[in-house]
């Protein structure tokens, strides 16, 4: 599922407190760029902090004493921090006495654009063109170029993507069929037609569609007309509005829902009280836990043009020793190579960060998902997007949900839409301006 970014305000108010305390830790270690990395020649142990839990845990525990059977001098010492909420707040917390940060971390590069401002972030450039615990070129990683972009901030290549997952339209075919819907929807306009179709046949009873992330319904809707997520969106401007009357008419007629006290729509879509959602491809794992034998789903691309690549990256903290610091990387290597990736995907529902896994029989012939065998087709038909690592543009992208349900809840229940989008408006502009 798409995890709340919900500390991102509070992120980045405490970061600007510590550069005193960045620049006094990065003048006594050396940086990646002006010391020669060396070998692993001695034991040499490696924290890393995640959030991954159940199976997600079990599989990142595999991958570790997968990695130190093979490289037997280094010690990959897993932290687990509770989820993304709880990994964030120890990050930035941390951050203010460096020496406790570990040597590498999951994190969305949003929660660290104050860390690489202050120099905490070690830029892994080097570490990716070394032949010995690199690949020797980007080229070599066969990491997906869009991914690995992602993982910059301001240009600088300090994460390598690991967990990742995009947004898709998952749906009921037989539901689809059963209330005259011939075509999976493929645009915003075909998605709007079926929903109200499905609601009007189903005499109210099924709800045609659904967005499972509202953060994400805004930003890739102004994407998808031409605006990336900037302080320069105008929340009350024309393309903006299009986008909130979409699903504002949607809420108010029935035929369109967001997630309410369930939280999450696959629990409504198994249940079968809705026909379809647009979601991150991970929560197949939850369909899948959550339906009844003999439920049947499918999965197709984001009806637009941009899906939004999600999932977090890890990043190496300029603390650490050299010899840490090369022992991380080879890890890192390790998690993103082409059997990993594939073991990852095949247990946890996140799809290949590798080029060579996606393509591969071995991933694309796997049961367990839906989505393997049409991740190609979807990223063809897909351009994907990432939150930009701008000044605040992670605080205010955690305040797009709670202002999208307060507009789309005063739509449901027939109160003053205009008077919160006014709010919503001032809300988004003071996000931007922290």
């Amino acid at each position: 599922m798409n995890f709340s970014k919900k500390l991102a305000a509070f992120a980045v108010a405490s970061l600007a407190l510590i550069g005193t305390a960045a620049c006094s830790n990065n003048n006594n270690s050396s940086s990646s760029s002006s010391s020669k990395i060396p070998k692993v020649t001695q034991k040499t142990t490696v924290v890393f902090w995640h959030g991954m839990q159940g199976s997600q845990e079990k599989t990142l525990k595999s991958l570790a004493q997968d990695f130190e059977n093979k490289n037997p001098k280094i010690k990959i010492k897993l932290e687990q921090q509770g989820d993304y909420d709880n990994l964030q707040s120890k990050i930035t917390s941390t951050l203010q006495s460096p020496k406790n940060l570990p040597t590498i971390t999951q994190a969305y590069p949003g929660w660290l654009e104050s860390a690489a401002k202050n120099k905490m972030l070690v830029d892994l450039k080097p570490y990716i063109n070394n032949k010995d615990v690199g690949w020797g070129s980007v080229e070599a990683s066969g990491i997906k170029t869009d991914m690995l972009n992602g993982a910059q901030i301001k240009g600088t290549q300090y994460g390598i993507p690991f967990n990742k997952s995009i947004e898709v339209l998952i749906y009921n075919p037989k539901m689809l069929k059963r209330y005259g819907v011939t075509k999976v929807p493929t645009t915003m306009s075909e998605v709007k037609a079926a929903a109200q179709t499905i609601y009007e046949k189903s005499n109210h009873k099924v709800v045609g569609a659904g967005f499972d992330d509202l953060d994400n319904y805004y930003v890739l809707g102004m994407k998808n007309q031409g605006e990336d997520f900037s302080s320069k969106i105008n929340f009350t401007g024309t393309k903006s509005r299009k986008l909130l009357n979409y699903f504002i008419a949607g809420e108010k007629a029935g035929y369109f829902r967001m997630p309410g006290s369930d939280k999450y729509l696959y629990i409504p879509f198994t249940n079968e009280k809705l026909a379809m959602f647009v979601t991150s491809s991970s929560t197949e794992t939850w369909i899948k836990q959550a339906a009844k034998k003999g439920f049947n789903y499918e999965v197709a691309a984001r009806p637009s043009k941009y899906t939004m690549s999600q999932g977090t990256d890890i990043y190496m903290f300029s603390h650490a020793s050299a010899m840490q610091k090369a022992a991380a990387f080879k890890f890192m290597k390790y998690l993103s190579s082409k059997e990993s990736q594939i073991k990852w995907a095949k247990e946890t529902g996140y799809i290949p960060v590798n080029e060579e896994a996606t393509k591969s029989d071995t991933y694309k012939s796997n049961k367990d998902f839906k989505l393997p065998a049409k991740l190609e087709d979807i990223l063809n038909a897909n351009s994907l997007y990432s939150v930009p690592v701008i000044k605040d543009s992670s605080a205010t992208f955690s305040q797009l949900t709670p202002i999208m349900q307060s507009i789309l809840s005063a739509a449901q229940k027939n109160r003053n839409v205009e008077k919160a989008i006014t709010t919503g408006k001032n809300k988004f502009n003071a996000a931007w301006q922290q």
